[in-house]
């Protein structure tokens, strides 16, 4: 069978990223490295302009997605409003990602309001998480999830722009 033929249809029915080490028990008749190069060459092949979609490597795996140039036909299509964050959720959201682990007293000091509303609507949506405790305390600790990374389409924390790129 056609390694690129099953790999695409793996990703056209997920709903979630693929890693390749599901991708490797799916398809253990293949070596990682194969796999690794039909993933290439897909990628490679959905990059041509005459392509609606394309296959992106995002929180840790893979999945395919329609092309950022095609978001209004789809909305359109779909007939929703896109995924909308508040300021103050985003600004939550955003000293989360970027001081995480982090607590709700930490956040509020930053910030200088109360924040246990935006958390619990952030824990809601599954972009944060509680990550545990903070040692020596009963403070709960947040953190982001994959699934913030696939909002917005990360493949790690790392990519997150540098704080001097907001000066």
């Amino acid at each position: 069978m056609n390694l690129k033929a099953i790999l695409e249809a793996l990703l056209f029915v997920t709903d979630k990223p693929l890693h390749l080490e599901k991708l490797k028990k799916l398809l253990s008749q293949w070596s990682l490295k194969e796999i690794k190069q039909a993933l290439s060459e897909l990628k490679n092949s959905y990059q041509s302009p005459d392509r609606g979609i394309e296959l992106v490597e995002v929180a840790g795996g893979y999945r395919l997605q329609t092309k950022p140039d095609f978001r209004s036909y789809i909305l359109t299509l779909k007939q929703t409003s896109p995924f909308r964050l508040s300021r103050s959720a985003l600004e939550t959201l955003a000293i989360i990602a970027y001081r995480q682990p982090i607590t709700r007293r930490e956040i509020e000091t930053i910030k200088g309001v109360d924040v246990s509303g935006t958390l619990k609507m952030l824990l809601r949506l599954n972009l944060i998480k509680i990550a545990g405790r903070k040692k020596g305390s009963t403070a709960l600790i947040y953190a982001t999830t994959s699934h913030f990374l696939e909002v917005f389409g990360l493949k790690k924390l790392s990519e997150l722009p540098q704080l001097t790129d907001f000066s």
